[in-house]
């Protein structure tokens, strides 16, 4: 069995660079593979391995300047979700383009998953899923508001355009994990909203924690990583990726006249163009040609 961590943590770095080699050679001699951003703002990712690599990556991880307190997510699989190991140095642990949001300095206020129900069934209440639209596609909470936005980055904008249908209204939001709301959140409190609140730990950890026949949830959960989507208890979802567009397609949408394998599906075949696709099936040839050599 493969133990997944998924987490983040918001600190100060002066140089994430130095952090990268060392952090990425104990990942390698660990045997666990995923991604890490590394920025400014903090470090974000997903990795996967055994128990005890996972363990010591953790153990590193929380020994880096300000990250003490750093808390990660866990869920198990039986295959690899990841392919290779791969620490980054990024801008933004997630991109919103936005220089003056710093969750450091104040968020919206965390709600527990137990406690999120009755806060989303309130009247006064606009639920707003932060995630993009591909992800919103295949599972949300009941009555949540779907911005429609292709990157979390349109996200300020799309505020702009919509905040006076919130005139008088508290606002809860959520995203997979969690992350995405320490900014969303805080980007709110310095629009003047006041009231603003959001689930903790994500939607990943609603579904851990939440009995399946208490659910708001409907749907599925979307994760970037082999396991493409989750469920109740993070039992794998019935999703798979097309290799295409990157967006997550259900079994019956294999059936449909648009989907061929390693090339395209419903959402991108009008997207692409035949040379494009021509590339993709060389690529899905090559990968065949790659397994069908392994011993």
């Amino acid at each position: 069995m493969y133990t997944i961590a998924a987490l983040y943590h918001f600190t100060r770095f002066e140089d994430p660079m130095t952090f990268k080699p060392d952090l990425l050679a104990l990942c390698i001699d660990q045997k666990v593979e995923g991604t890490l951003l590394l920025a400014p703002e903090g470090i974000n990712g997903t990795i996967a391995g055994p128990r005890a690599g996972i363990d010591a990556v953790i153990a590193h991880l929380r020994g880096l300047p300000g990250c003490e307190a750093l808390e990660w997510k866990e869920a198990q699989s039986d295959h690899a979700p990841f392919g290779k190991m791969k620490v980054r140095i990024k801008r933004e642990i997630v991109t919103m383009g936005q220089p003056d949001v710093d969750p450091q300095a104040s968020v919206g206020q965390y709600v527990d998953p137990q406690a999120w129900n009755a806060l989303i069934a309130s009247p006064d209440v606009a639920v707003i899923d932060t995630r993009n639209d591909y992800e919103v596609a295949i599972g949300t909470f009941e009555g949540a508001i779907d911005p429609k936005t292709e990157s979390f980055s349109d996200f300020p904008t799309w505020w702009e355009d919509n905040k006076d249908r919130f005139h008088n209204k508290k606002i809860a939001m959520f995203c997979t994990g969690g992350i995405r709301c320490e900014k969303s959140t805080n980007y709110l409190l310095g629009q003047g909203v006041e009231d603003v609140y959001h689930l903790k730990g994500g939607i990943l950890k609603y579904l851990e924690e939440v009995p399946e026949e208490e659910t708001s949830w409907n749907g599925s959960c979307f994760v970037f990583d082999n396991r493409v989507s989750v469920e109740h208890g993070l039992r794998e979802g019935p999703h798979m990726l097309c290799h295409g567009c990157r967006r997550p397609i259900a079994p019956d949408d294999t059936k449909h006249p648009d989907y061929e394998h390693g090339v395209s599906c419903h959402h991108c075949a009008a997207e692409t163009s035949d040379w494009d696709k021509d590339r993709f099936r060389e690529r899905q040839k090559q990968i065949a040609l790659a397994k069908s050599r392994k011993p």
